[in-house]
């Protein structure tokens, strides 16, 4: 399944270390009632999730038969993913702050625009979705609160999340909505649209929870809705009302913190 996320792709790369920023160190007036909530929400899903210790992290990990490995100390970032191609190659890429790196068996090769942005965009995307809700702090992301539901006998606040067109990639207009829990603010759903390709949209179910040396992990089973709809709103209704259908599951596996 390919993931489309060239606004978040852009807002990582702009703003890694500012992630864990909170709202208290801007002007609070600036930001309507319901903007100021899901700013409370997120800071707190982040610390159940894991806090400050993402804030200088290594964490390896594997994914659909590929190896990725995701490192941050004060600021800098360098992600690495490791794989044998259908050729029997081995692909070796490095993402920094800077660049992008690829060496097929050992040795590095050019690299044209769209393979850098297609391989940046890929690893970013995969990255992303395993250290979530860290990102959701990024400079680019804007948060709303839309109240509270229940799904499957538990209360969550609902979280929509938006991007600045500026630093926000061109998917900027892509909406991303998240369930937290009411008593533990883990972030157990989550569902997002995208216009590329002809549109569509995604729901996510977290399953096999598991905390590695303090950082919350999960896997997903991914589901698009029976008929086909961008209002990510009322996934949490269609996925109660059996209106969403499997797709796949994704699994991380091999997780290692160092």
């Amino acid at each position: 399944m390919k993931i489309f996320l060239s606004a978040i792709y852009f807002a990582i790369l702009t703003a890694w270390y500012g992630c864990a920023t909170k709202i208290s160190n801007n002007t609070q007036s600036n930001f309507s009632p319901t903007e100021l909530e899901a700013q409370k929400i997120v800071d707190k899903a982040i610390s159940a999730h894991g806090g400050e210790k993402y804030k200088d992290l290594t964490v390896e990990f594997d994914f659909r038969k590929r190896h990725y490995k995701a490192e941050r100390k004060d600021g800098h970032y360098t992600y690495e993913r490791i794989f044998t191609d259908k050729s029997d190659q081995k692909i070796h890429d490095i993402l920094n702050n800077d660049t992008i790196i690829r060496t097929i068996n050992g040795k590095q090769v050019h690299l044209n625009e769209k393979q850098i942005s297609g391989y940046s965009n890929s690893i970013n995307s995969v990255i992303y979705f395993v250290l979530l809700p860290y990102f959701l702090n990024d400079p680019a992301v804007m948060k709303d609160y839309l109240g509270e539901e229940s799904i499957n006998g538990s209360n969550y606040k609902k979280v929509k999340v938006t991007f600045k067109q500026k630093g926000g990639g061109k998917d900027f207009e892509d909406e991303y909505i998240y369930w937290f829990n009411n008593e533990t603010y883990t972030m157990d759903y989550l569902a997002y649209n995208y216009r590329v390709n002809g549109g569509g949209a995604r729901f996510r179910s977290a399953y096999n929870i598991r905390t590695i040396k303090g950082i919350r992990f999960a896997d997903y089973i991914n589901y698009k809705p029976i008929e086909k709809t961008l209002d990510v709103n009322s996934f949490g209704e269609l996925f109660q009302n059996q209106g969403l259908e499997q797709l796949s599951k994704i699994e991380t596996e091999n997780i290692i913190v160092h």
